[in-house]
């Protein structure tokens, strides 16, 4: 389900060429996931490097994560019986 979620949260990616000719991407509703590189494709693997990263600590901190496709990565905590 994972690696589902980060397909589908990487298809939401906005990339520009800037005018230094690097390119920058970012994740719409992923505030701070964003990456700079001098190829799209470099550009493509650092941010989903970050969003990895970005999950992880969200996940670590109890944070909400954007639901995508229906898909949910929040922790559930349940009482022990």
């Amino acid at each position: 389900m994972l690696t589902e979620y980060i397909h589908a949260a990487l298809a939401r990616s906005d990339y520009k060429k800037l005018d230094d000719q690097t390119w920058f991407a970012e994740i719409l509703g992923f505030d701070g996931v964003w990456a700079n590189a001098a190829t799209v494709e470099a550009c493509r693997s650092e941010l989903r490097e970050v969003l990895e990263e970005w999950l992880i600590l969200k996940l670590r901190d109890h944070d909400p994560i954007p639901t995508i496709e229906g898909m949910d990565l929040g922790i559930v905590e349940s009482e022990a019986a």
